[in-house]
């Protein structure tokens, strides 16, 4: 129901900027005028402003891929519309600028050509920064003693979205990244597929690399909000008759990648503390209507014992506190992934991205390796996070 809201805002969006486009080009050259050079140009933009539409409906791994692109161009389109549009208007009626200055021929080709120049650029960066996966690196301290372990070494992943934006290759570099490490213990916070099983490329070759990931403890995971079918136009999904949830293929993706699936519930291991994946709030999965309070979480273990949860969105951290977790480790916010997302999404999370201390509970929330949406990151990275955890 948003999608169709929005639409009709969309389609003026475009037309507001192909006007524009077609002005400034005229601007820029008498060969522009000609009906035949206009026709080209709409059509080159009619395929990129209708991709997002055309991929839906033909998904393909390079239409999808153009649509992804083209969507995340389009913020940075009306961020950088909006922003000139402000300063013009602040310099006619505030600053009181000669009006014919600010129409000259001169100018409006001058700031045109900024305009496109700084979307290319923006663009392109945010495209090529999504493929880069770096590594942060935190300490935590648990204050407990553990027999025979002194620290461990704790990987965190999230947010894969292994579909038509992220696919094997993204995975080979994240598997890569993360056997660098050395890790005791790696876990996965959801949101491990992108709404489709049938969207992930070379699934058979991907689960081969996902066995590859070295843990001393093994690889244990818990389902996000994504983790599901449903069909996605533009980031809105559509309501469907009946619970949604991951699909069958999924779960043996994952049985088939040494991930073993924390769904709700947790596991000790080595006798030395527990891992506990919880349900996604949004989308609990199979089986599972209402997910475990924290206290429900932590009623049977033995508390002199570290308890680590894995929970795919960062919330109720005084509650998991106060339920005695030590380390709560979750994704999902992607800390905004676009510029000026990063900015905004402080306002929704009280640890939208990085570490925080809670009383005696550490959370640490990470950005991600993929994307969602647009296949982009602006002022943000892809991720894996290397935790340092000690005991004392």
């Amino acid at each position: 129901m948003l999608a169709l809201l929005i639409a009709p805002f969309y389609i003026l969006l475009n037309i507001y900027v192909y006007i524009w486009l077609i002005r400034w080009m005229k601007a820029c050259s008498k060969h522009f005028h000609k009906p035949v050079v206009k026709a080209i140009v709409i059509i080159i933009y009619s395929f990129f402003a209708t991709s997002i539409l055309t991929a839906f409906f033909l998904p393909s791994r390079i239409l999808k891929y153009i649509a992804n692109i083209w969507f995340g161009s389009v913020l940075y389109i009306i961020l950088t519309i909006a922003i000139v549009d402000l300063i013009r208007v602040i310099l006619k009626r505030l600053v009181k600028v000669d009006p014919q200055k600010l129409a000259s021929r001169k100018l409006f080709v001058s700031v045109g050509a900024l305009c496109i120049v700084t979307i290319i650029t923006v663009s392109l960066y945010g495209a090529i920064n999504a493929r880069i996966i770096r590594t942060t690196n935190y300490e935590a301290t648990i204050h407990k003693k553990v027999e025979s372990m002194d620290s461990m070494k704790v990987v965190l992943i999230a947010d894969l979205h292994l579909g038509y934006n992220k696919g094997y290759t993204h995975m080979k570099n994240m598997v890569r990244e993360i056997n660098k490490q050395d890790a005791d213990l790696v876990v996965l916070a959801g949101d491990i597929f992108d709404n489709s099983y049938e969207a992930v490329e070379k699934p058979k070759e991907t689960e081969a690399l996902l066995r590859g990931i070295k843990s001393k403890y093994g690889v244990y995971a818990c389902w996000g909000n994504h983790d599901i079918e449903e069909p996605i136009l533009a980031g809105f999904t559509f309501d469907q008759k009946g619970k949604k949830e991951a699909s069958d293929k999924m779960y043996e993706f994952l049985a088939n990648s040494n991930i073993t699936l924390l769904q709700d519930k947790g596991t000790l291991i080595n006798d030395s503390f527990y891992l506990y994946g919880r349900a996604d709030k949004h989308r609990p999965g199979r089986g599972i209507t209402t997910r475990k309070t924290p206290a429900q979480i932590t009623a049977s273990m033995d508390h002199s014992k570290p308890i680590l949860i894995i929970d795919h969105e960062p919330g109720e951290l005084e509650e998991l506190e106060a339920a005695g977790v030590d380390l709560d480790l979750a994704g999902h916010t992607h800390d905004g992934q676009m510029f000026p997302g990063n900015l905004t999404i402080k306002l929704m999370w009280e640890n939208p991205y990085g570490l925080i201390k809670k009383g005696n509970m550490t959370e640490i929330t990470t950005s991600g390796v993929g994307v969602f949406g647009p296949n982009m990151r602006v002022a943000t990275k892809a991720e894996i996070v290397s935790v340092d955890v000690s005991f004392q």
